[in-house]
C-alpha cells in the first residue's frame, strides 16, 4: 500500500513524465483525487465539477458529460504511464470503474505472481474484451486460409514473392509490418450519460486526435467518449488472405497493427506493407502522394491526375443492389528510408482494394505494371505507383483496367512544401 508521502511523491511523478498530456485539467484532477485519498475522503461528480474543471454548483451532472470524460481519460492515462514507467512497482495506484476515487493494485505477490486486491476493480472492460476476441479470431481464421491453401495457389503465392516489386522489403533482414487501415470510432452520449450513438470523423484517428478534437471545441465535444474501438473494411480480410502468404514465404519476422497505432518510429525500424482504403491511410498519406502525380481530389473517392488533368471517381458507394460500378485500386511503392520500403495496397472502395491484392499475388499483373513504367533503371521498382480502374457488381471486382503507371520522385517525400491537399 501506500503512505501519505508515497502517494503524494507517486502523483508528482506521474505528472513529471508527461502521461497526462498538455491539460491541466488532469494533473490537477490527480491531485485532487490523491488529496481526498490522503484525508479519507471519498469525492462525489459534482465536487470534481465543481473543484477541478471550475463549474458552477448549478452544474448538472445528468446532461453533462464532462466529468465522466476526463475521469475515463485519465483511468487511461495512468494505465499508460505503468507502462513505460515504474513497471517493477509491486502496487500500482488505479481509478476502479465506476467510481470517482483512487485505489491500490498489487501487481506481483511475493512469487511474482499476478494477484488481485479486488477482483471488481479488475474485471475485464467489455470493449477489450470484444477487441480481444476480434484479434484472436482474424488470427485463427488466417492461420485456416493459409494452412488451407492448394498447391497451385502455393506455388502462385510463391512466383509473385520472388518478383522484383517484392524483393524491395523481402531479401534482407528488415522486418516487416503489416498494417490495415482502420477507422477510429467513438461515442457520443446522450443526456442520461449512454452511449447514444457511434461517431466516425475523418480527422479523428487515434485516442490522441479526440482528445485534442474535445479540447478545441469542448462545447460540440463534450459528449464524446472514446471507446478505444475501431473498424475496418470488409475487403481487408480478401486482400490480407492474398498478401500474407507472400510475406510468409519470405520466413521473416511479420508482424501487424492497426493505422490508428502505427508510430513514426515504426516506420523507421520496419519495411511498411499497408492494407486499407485510401482515406485510411492517415499518417502515410503524405508520403504516398508528395512525388505522386495523383492527388487527393474532391473526396476520398476521387483522385486527380495533375499531368492530364482527368479525374478518377469511384461510385462504389453509391449503386445499388445488382448494379454494376466503377472503383478505382491504387499500388504505390517507395523508400521510407535508406533501410525502408513502404507498399500500399489501396483502393477507394472494396472492389478496388481487392483488386490490387490479386494483382500483387500474381506475377503476370506484376509484370504488366513494370512495364507499363516505360523505365530501363532497375531502381524503378523500388519507386513507382499504378491505378487500375475496376468494375464490379455488389461489392465485387469482376474486370480491370491498368489506367495510370508512373514513376514517383522519392525525393520529395520529405519535402515540406509536397503535402497532398484536398480540391476545391
Amino acid at each position: 500500500m501506500f503512505s501519505p508521502a508515497e502517494l503524494i511523491e507517486l502523483c508528482r511523478r506521474i505528472i513529471a513524465s508527461g502521461v497526462l498530456g498538455r491539460s491541466k485539467h488532469y494533473a490537477a484532477m490527480l491531485e485532487y483525487l490523491v488529496q481526498c485519498s490522503v484525508e479519507g475522503n471519498t469525492p462525489r461528480e459534482i465536487d470534481l465539477a465543481t473543484e477541478v474543471l471550475g463549474k458552477g454548483d448549478d452544474f448538472d451532472v445528468s446532461a453533462d458529460s464532462a466529468v465522466r470524460v476526463y475521469v475515463h481519460q485519465l483511468r487511461k492515462k495512468l494505465n499508460s504511464y505503468y507502462e513505460t514507467n515504474d513497471q517493477d512497482a509491486e502496487y500500482r495506484v488505479v481509478m476502479p470503474k465506476g467510481k470517482y476515487s483512487l485505489a491500490a493494485m498489487q501487481i506481483k505477490s511475493a512469487v511474482g505472481q499476478t494477484v488481485q486486491t479486488a477482483p471488481s476493480f479488475f474485471q475485464f472492460n467489455l470493449n477489450t474484451a470484444l477487441l480481444a476476441t476480434a484479434v484472436v479470431m482474424l488470427c485463427v481464421n488466417l492461420l485456416f486460409i493459409l494452412n488451407s491453401e492448394n498447391d497451385t495457389d502455393t506455388r502462385s503465392s510463391q512466383i509473385a514473392a520472388a518478383h522484383p516489386v517484392w524483393a524491395t522489403i523481402l531479401n534482407d533482414q528488415k522486418p516487416i509490418l503489416l498494417v490495415m487501415g482502420d477507422y477510429y470510432i467513438f461515442g457520443e452520449l446522450n443526456a442520461n450519460g449512454n452511449i447514444a450513438r457511434m461517431v466516425r470523423e475523418f480527422n479523428v484517428n487515434s485516442s490522441s486526435d479526440l482528445e485534442d478534437l474535445q479540447f478545441s471545441d469542448i462545447e460540440r465535444t463534450e459528449n464524446y467518449l472514446d471507446l478505444d474501438l475501431s473498424y475496418m473494411p470488409e475487403g481487408s480480410a480478401f486482400a490480407l488472405a492474398k498478401i500474407a502468404p507472400i510475406l510468409q514465404g519470405s520466413g521473416k519476422n511479420v508482424n501487424i497493427t492497426m493505422m490508428s497505432d502505427l508510430t513514426t518510429a515504426d516506420i523507421r525500424d520496419n519495411h511498411i506493407v499497408y492494407i486499407g482504403y485510401i482515406s485510411a491511410m492517415d499518417k502515410l498519406t503524405d508520403m504516398a502522394f508528395a512525388g505522386s502525380d495523383l492527388k487527393i481530389g474532391r473526396s476520398y473517392d476521387e483522385l486527380f491526375n495533375t499531368k492530364t488533368a482527368e479525374y478518377y471517381t469511384s461510385d462504389a458507394g453509391l449503386p445499388e443492389e445488382g448494379e454494376p460500378f466503377r472503383d478505382y485500386g491504387m499500388f504505390s511503392t517507395f523508400p521510407a528510408s535508406t533501410d525502408t520500403q513502404v507498399v500500399l495496397i489501396s483502393g477507394m472502395r472494396d472492389a478496388g482494394l481487392m483488386h490490387i491484392a490479386q494483382a500483387l499475388s500474381d506475377s503476370s499483373a506484376l509484370d504488366d505494371m513494370v512495364v507499363s513504367i516505360d523505365s530501363d533503371t532497375d531502381e524503378a521498382v523500388g519507386s513507382f505507383e499504378a491505378l487500375f480502374e475496376v468494375f464490379g457488381v455488389d461489392r465485387l471486382n469482376f474486370d480491370a483496367n491498368l489506367v495510370f503507371a508512373d514513376l514517383l520522385d522519392s525525393t520529395k517525400i520529405w519535402g515540406s512544401n509536397n503535402q497532398p491537399q484536398a480540391l476545391n
